[in-house]
């Protein structure tokens, strides 16, 4: 039966507040808050934000500052971390951050925690001041989630506050096999990137299932990243979609731009090889007018069996953007 597969799927939204060629950051925070006020009303369940840094085009580094702004304009949509990038920080010092925004919107806030820096190796370094790959990850989540017991570190004589004793939800976000597993063992929510790896979606997803034991939670859940770029019609979601080929495409180039135009033909911008390394990475990316989304969604969440999808949707043009997540909110409700 068609939409059979929405039923008891939930959707979410994945915003890195982006900044556009002639845009300013004070025009996209407005512009990520007027999304998530509309997306609490088009039904969406979360609104979480992404730690990157050093990116032009990318405004939510200061993702914790970014949370508790776009929570204090909004009212009942849960509000997070797409993820936090734990290694670039002290385990204390999220939990006291993520416990002071628990504590100003109760039941609201979750905290998605990755492994990778979200930057360069040389700003890395700068947030960090020592490079260890993500190694002691899970020592550090370990400590991270230690604070927020009842009794605190107490052994340590170290206590977060805000923090101690609060119940905020955190989840393992993943590109590849190791969260997975570590979600899975201990019985934590995971978060799969499939719209930047999906090959490995699949396979990440079952290891998550196989190697799931009941912690946190009873049993497996997992939220699936996917970009859609939807509009009216199948032609106008193709040129918008231009925006983000030009994106990756910089990514593959090395470069780090604001969002840019759409273009009329990215042919004459790429190479046959770059143009076969971006749509690589983009494979799983879903582009079309409400009735090609619809079915195209219909087959992500069926082949990963996702409990949630969570949306990313980047245009050019912020009218665009919206339109986009409203057509691929109908759609979910249909």
């Amino acid at each position: 039966m068609p939409g059979q597969h929405f039923k008891n799927t939930k959707y979410s939204v994945l915003n890195l507040s982006p900044v556009v060629q002639g845009g300013t950051v004070e025009e996209s925070f407005h512009n990520s808050m007027d999304l998530a006020r509309r997306a609490e009303d088009w039904g969406y369940h979360r609104f979480w934000l992404a730690e990157h840094h050093g990116m032009e085009g990318v405004a939510s580094s200061a993702t914790a500052v970014l949370i508790g702004h776009i929570a204090g304009g909004t009212k009942t949509i849960r509000v997070g971390s797409g993820g936090i990038m734990l290694p670039n920080h002290s385990s204390l010092v999220i939990a006291e951050q993520f416990g002071t925004l628990e504590s100003l919107y109760p039941g609201r806030i979750d905290l998605g925690l990755g492994r990778a820096p979200g930057t360069d190796q040389l700003t890395a370094r700068a947030l960090r001041r020592n490079i260890n790959n993500g190694e002691d990850f899970p020592e550090q989540l370990a400590e991270l989630r230690n604070y927020f017991q009842p009794s605190g570190n107490v052994r340590n004589h170290v206590r977060a506050i805000p923090g101690e004793g609060l119940n905020v939800p955190i989840w393992l976000l993943g590109s590849s096999g190791f969260s997975a597993r570590l979600a899975g063992e201990l019985g934590l929510p995971f978060a799969f990137a499939a719209h930047f790896s999906p090959a490995n979606t699949i396979p990440a997803l079952e290891l998550y299932r196989s190697s799931f034991t009941p912690g946190v939670l009873d049993e497996p859940y997992a939220m699936v990243g996917v970009t859609v770029i939807a509009a009216d019609t199948d032609d106008k979601a193709q040129h918008l979609a231009t925006s983000h080929y030009q994106k990756f495409l910089d990514l593959v180039r090395g470069n780090s731009t604001k969002l840019k135009p759409p273009v009329d033909d990215m042919d004459q911008i790429w190479s046959p090889r770059e143009k076969a390394m971006v749509n690589e990475q983009l494979s799983s990316t879903i582009i079309g007018g409400p009735k090609e989304v619809k079915e195209k969604l219909e087959d992500f969440i069926q082949a990963t069996q996702a409990n949630e999808i969570i949306v990313n949707s980047e245009t050019f043009d912020h009218a665009d953007r919206l339109r986009s997540f409203e057509i691929i909110a109908d759609v979910l409700k249909s």
